[in-house]
């Protein structure tokens, strides 16, 4: 069975870099047709996806957080990472990471409240 967990600071800075870690446990990062995911959801509002890191290491990012998103992994260690830089109030929300393949999202973390606040 696939398990995910977050973990991170909960409360960061304006203007100062988010960073969260996932690790995975069950499947491989590195295996075929896998697609790491960050997705966030602010207080009171809907999902929003953030990027992605895939098997191979390719990455992608929502055109309007991909000036400030970094994702990165460490395939000795099983897990991907999120870097989000020069962050805002309105960057508050849980963040989730899950696994994205063609039959869609079927595992995920728990989620980790990050407030950015000062």
């Amino acid at each position: 069975q696939v398990q995910l967990q977050e973990s991170g600071p909960g409360l960061v800075n304006p203007s100062q870099t988010l960073s969260l870690t996932c690790a995975v446990s069950g499947e491989s990062i590195t295996s075929h047709g896998y697609y790491w995911t960050w997705i966030r959801q602010p207080p009171g509002k809907g999902l929003e996806w953030i990027g992605y890191i895939d098997y191979s290491g390719t990455t992608y990012y929502s055109p309007s957080l991909k000036s400030r998103t970094s994702i990165s992994r460490d395939t000795s260690k099983n897990q991907f990472t999120l870097q989000l830089n020069s962050v805002i109030p309105e960057d508050t929300a849980a963040y989730y990471c899950t696994r994205y393949r063609d039959l869609g999202y079927e595992y995920w973390g728990q989620g980790t409240q990050v407030t950015v606040s000062s």
